[in-house]
């Protein structure tokens, strides 16, 4: 019969492909549970105010017109919730192709079973399968694999938030129309079960065992695979585990399926005594804390509660006096096993022939250990144990004190487990690499012997006192042969035969009296070691190994051992080396992968290098958890050394007295010091010993661990300092997995908010626009300084960028320059916005608009009456204007900002890196050329759209200063009407309000109406920037037509002096050519017509 799981065997090949799924889509369960966004939880009041009317769960669908008539009522929260979906689409996406394949796996199960009763796989039905020892195991882990997946899911996303999600994408995505789209099924299996993992959390009715039947699974196959369950060995475990008091460890992977399997048929769970009676007794005898996958426990005197056949069968187990004969029984062998693996692990006592005499010992000795371990740790798990179930306390109280529990002798146990159990997988890896060469040589050596014995006995070769003898020539010659014909390759007759040999040497040297002969007696006693090493080598087996691997299992503790983390730090803490035997332990704790890829590997699945991935990652990141502490320590010892450095030890002078010479000496602080600093160097040195080491796919290597504990660590102290140190007290959303600054190894930490900023960059942020707000200060651009507007006393200047250059470096210079653009971004957004929503809305002002338009066509000619054009057009439109000139004026003090940052890290650039930043300068010019080349002839080359170079190169740019942030793109927009005559209405509107000085230009006239003259020249600059170049060129011909006409009226009335209004609008075009550099000939069209 063709292999089940051959390739050509397509029904093996099917319920493979399908395991192989589950255990990919349990992987990227977990792997989602951790990237919920928070605001689906709508745990906060301040979220549950802002989304609550966009987040629903699945009451939307019972009132789908009521509650997106509620969305289209209210314009601010159809914004609200388009960015919503800007932000979360793609999370949503990811978990919706989730829960959509458990879906898929259970219709694709179902299709499979329906496959093998149609008879579609020619000789194979569900009872044959189930006789196959593959097809068995495949079946009962798919049905199981299913099980688990529902667990998980209603474990790691809460019903809500799932029902929030599933609507929300339903909403959002337009897959929904799709032909194929299962959407409804998907919300009918996985809605809300009203499960809740919090403790203390009311368990619901029914559960979980009406949320397994929400797809209706055929109940033979369900009757069958428990059926197997309960009867067979399915994996063949108890051949690892010979001992009958071990049978429970050893179907514990069986006994997690049947567990689970046991809730698609929950009658025999209540009725079926005999049945639950059986389980019981073979799976649960001595146990009652089960893993059911990867370290997820479950504790069955809670699980099993509401059942009553299932409670009454677990009873026996719990009486008092079985679970104090279990605890006192692991006590006592914990304390046989410290003491025999210790004397295991001294060094030089595990050699290659005790390990070769005494296999199944040392087996026997791994065996208790991880049996002892695997007992004490799930039965004392806090978390296996809720407290505020009485019964569940008293139990774990009684545990705890009838088996002596200590968490650091039970860790240490296994530690000292996990380093015996590498020493002896290391040594038999070697053995069974080396086990035929020594094989042949060993056989070499003895033939040999006897050869050289078969030449003393023909009196040839001189040996003192020997005698010729052609009877024992001839027979030490066979021998000889004998030793030779042996076959490697067939190991029992080779064996057997060697035995024979090692028997007949014993006897001839009976028999022939040769013991008189020492030398003799050495050539036999040293051929029958050779033919003893042999039989040894031979009986070298990858079974042991296998064994091994199998009594070694540690995939249960993949969650409980997070509760030693705080042990294992305090051991490394005081014993750097420490990390050795953790480095074994990691690896023993490393080979629960093998459980989840076992199958995907079979299958030649794609999935097996993400799901690595993520295991490997869990185990990598918890190996960086542990480890974490030695950065702690090293940096905590580092402030003791800058305390004594600063406050103790004082600095020695140039000059000093003799009699002076001991208090400056200070030996104690100084002992101090030197003490610290070699305690630093221990710790470098512990985690250094680990080695480069595999975890899973992940090569750990100890230097890139210690360097990004450093670096996490400083990352941690420096944020907090800046946290605390930048506190002020004046009288888009980018999620953390999306964000290329955010790293898992070395995180940026988060605290809670002070204020509305998010980090200390915020405040700085918000406390420079505060202390430079144009509302109170005044801006002269040629000093680069901040003045009072009403005291005139000097605010700041442009030496506190240099200071925070000096304080927070290049990048925080240029993330504080990147904030300030985003800031911008998002003023110019609610500008436009206010613009559209309030004065385009207002049909009066629109109206002064079109009157105004009427009035200066064509802007070539002269208005006629200018003065009481313009006058009557500002003062119908007054009360738009306080908003428009706030807007406009922070815009405008962004920019000066921005321009100050980008000079001062321009300055350091060249200053400090002269080359990269005449690089950099080159780069970008000729780039720019060449871009002026391609559309000056397009046949000239110009980078394509997939070439990321402009993209990086703008940011090295940046960084650098080389830019200019007035000639800066910040928004898309759209054509608006009237745009250049409502910028040119609010520009004359705010004249009045200044005046020119010869020494400082155009200053504030009135400090109680304040208007500071640069922000807002280069609001307006940069409002305008954002627009068609033809918005710009109709604004300045309507100052230039503003200038003409009220001067044409000046000049018909004899008025001598020019009107100020008049001079502030020339001063706004110098101002505009020279911020802009564009040529003077700009200015010149204005007065074109004059």
């Amino acid at each position: 019969m063709v292999d089940f799981l051959a390739d050509n065997n397509s029904c093996g090949q099917a319920v493979l492909r399908i395991v192989s799924r589950g255990n990919a889509i349990i992987a990227e369960l977990l792997r989602l549970s951790e990237f919920v966004p928070p605001v689906f939880r709508l745990r906060d009041r301040s979220d549950q105010q802002k989304y609550g009317d966009i987040i629903c769960d699945f009451s939307y669908f019972k009132g789908l017109e009521y509650y997106e008539g509620k969305l289209e009522a209210k314009p601010e929260l159809q914004d609200l919730d388009e960015e919503f979906r800007e932000n979360n689409i793609e999370i949503l996406s990811r978990f919706y192709l989730a829960f959509e394949s458990v879906h898929k796996y259970i219709v694709d199960l179902t299709r499979y079973l329906d496959d093998l009763n149609e008879g579609v796989y020619i000789q194979q039905t569900l009872e044959t399968v189930l006789l196959n020892e593959d097809g068995k195991q495949l079946l009962c882990e798919a049905l199981y694999l299913y099980g688990v997946m529902l667990l998980v899911v209603d474990q790691k996303i809460e019903g809500e938030v799932r029902e929030r999600m599933l609507v929300s994408y339903y909403r959002y995505s337009a897959a929904r129309s799709s032909a194929d789209s299962n959407l409804d099924d998907i919300c009918k299996l996985l809605r809300s079960t009203g499960y809740s993992s919090q403790p203390g959390s009311k368990r619901p009715a029914n559960y979980p065992e009406s949320y397994f039947q929400r797809v209706p699974i055929s109940s033979t196959f369900i009757n069958m695979v428990i059926g197997r369950l309960r009867s067979d060995d399915i994996y063949n475990q108890v051949s690892a585990y010979p001992l009958p008091e071990h049978r429970s460890t050893a179907l514990a992977n069986q006994a997690a399926m049947l567990y689970v399997c046991l809730y698609f048929s929950p009658s025999i769970l209540h009725t079926q005594q005999a049945k639950m009676r059986e389980i019981v007794d073979k799976y649960f005898p001595d146990n009652w804390v089960i893993s059911v996958y990867m370290g997820i426990t479950v504790n069955l005197i809670e699980a099993w509660e509401p059942y009553k056949a299932a409670k009454t069968a677990l009873n026996y187990t719990l009486d008092v006096a079985n679970v104090k004969e279990q605890s006192c029984r692991y006590a006592a062998s914990v304390d046989t096993l410290r003491s025999q693996v210790l004397q295991l692990l001294k060094e030089g006592f595990l050699r290659e022939e005790i390990v070769l005499d005494n296999i199944p010992k040392l087996l026997n000795c791994l065996r208790d250990c991880n049996v002892s371990i695997r007992w004490l740790m799930l039965h004392t798990a806090e978390s296996a144990y809720d407290p505020n179930n009485k019964r569940l306390r008293q139990i774990k109280d009684q545990v705890l004190a009838d088996s002596k529990y200590n968490s650091k002798i039970l860790f240490q146990l296994l530690l000292d487990t996990a380093q015996f159990e590498f020493v002896l997988k290391e040594m038999f890896k070697q053995m069974l690499v080396e086990k035929q060469l020594k094989w042949e040589s060993y056989k070499k050596e003895g033939s040999e012997r006897m050869t050289e014995l078969a030449e003393v006995f023909s009196g040839v070769k001189p040996l003192t006192r020997v005698e010729k003898n052609e009877n024992l020539q001839a027979w030490f010659r066979e021998i000889s042969k004998q030793i030779e014909s042996l076959n490697y390759e067939d190991a029992t007759a080779a064996g057997r035969k060697t035995v024979q040999l090692i028997q007949a040497l014993v006897e001839v040297q009976e028999f022939h009296q040769l013991e008189s002969n020492l030398q003799v007696c050495q050539f036999l006693a040293d051929t029958r070691k050779f033919l003893h090493q042999m039989i040894r080598t031979i009986n070298i087996k990858e079974e042991v190994l296998i064994t091994m691997q199998i009594v070694g299992d540690l995939s249960y503790a993949w969650q409980l051992i997070d509760s030693f983390t705080s042990i294992m730090q305090e051991s490394i803490r005081a014993n750097p080396s420490m990390v050795t035997k953790l480095r074994a332990t990691f690896l023993k704790l490393a080979s629960a992968l093998d459980l989840p890829l076992l199958r995907i590997n079979q299958a030649n699945s794609p999935d097996l290098l993400s799901v690595s991935q993520y295991y490997s990652g869990e185990l990598v990141a918890y190996v960086r958890k542990v480890l974490q502490i030695i950065p702690e320590s090293m940096f905590t010892s580092l402030a003791k050394i800058i305390k004594l450095q600063i406050h103790d030890i004082m600095e020695v002078p140039t000059r000093l007295d003799k009699d002076k010479l001991k208090d400056y000496a200070q030996l104690l602080a100084r002992y101090e010091v030197a003490k610290l600093t070699h305690d630093i160097s221990i710790f470098t040195e512990g985690i250094l010993m680990m080695k480069t080491t595999l975890v899973g796919i992940i090569k750990v290597d100890p230097k890139q661990l210690l360097e990004d504990g450093i670096r996490k660590e400083l990352v941690r102290r420096v944020a907090y300092a800046l946290h605390k140190g930048l506190i002020f007290n004046p009288k888009a959303k980018i999620q953390d997995w999306q964000s290329v600054y955010q790293s898992a190894h070395i995180p940026i930490p988060k605290y809670p908010s002070v204020d509305e900023s998010a980090t200390f960059i915020g405040r700085l942020c918000r406390e420079i626009l505060r202390i430079t707000d144009p509302k109170v200060t005044c801006y002269i651009d040629q000093m680069n300084t901040w003045y009072d507007m009403r005291t005139h006393q000097e605010v700041t200047n442009n030496r506190l960028f240099s200071e925070i250059q000096s304080t927070l470096g290049t990048f925080g210079l240029n993330g504080l320059d990147r904030l300030i653009c985003f800031m911008i971004v998002k003023e110019l957004q609610n500008f436009l916005t206010m613009l559209q929503k309030s004065i385009f809305k207002d049909k009066v002002v629109v109206d002064v608009f079109k009157a105004l338009l009427n009035a200066v066509n064509p802007v070539k000619g002269i208005v006629a009456n200018a003065s009481k054009v313009y006058a009557n057009a500002v003062a119908k439109t007054q009360k738009i204007w306080p908003a428009y000139l706030e807007s406009i004026m922070k815009v405008g003090q962004m920019q000066i900002l921005r321009q100050q940052i980008a000079h001062e890290l321009n300055y350091s650039c060249k200053f400090d890196s002269k080359h990269l930043a005449a690089a950099l300068d080159n780069l970008n010019r000729s780039l720019l050329a060449d871009i002026e080349a391609h559309y000056q002839d397009p046949s000239l080359p110009y980078p394509k759209e997939d070439n990321t170079l402009l993209y990086e190169i703008t940011a090295y740019l940046e960084a650098a200063g080389i830019h200019n942030p007035l000639s800066k793109i910040y928004i898309t927009t759209k054509r608006l009407p009237y745009f250049p005559i409502v910028n040119f209405l609010f520009l004359i509107a705010q004249l009045p309000k200044l005046q020119y000085s010869k020494n400082q230009g155009m200053t504030c006239k009135k400090p109680a109406d304040p208007v500071d003259w640069p922000p807002l020249v280069l609001g307006l600059l940069t409002l305008l920037k954002q627009f068609h170049s033809r918005y710009t060129e109709q604004f300045l011909a309507l100052i230039g037509q503003f200038i003409r006409s009220i001067m044409e009226q000046c000049t018909s009335q004899k008025i001598p002096d020019m009107p100020s209004d008049v001079v502030g609008a020339l001063m706004f075009l110098e101002d505009y050519v020279r911020y802009t550099k564009l040529p003077r000939k700009v200015q010149n069209v204005a007065f074109s017509a004059h």
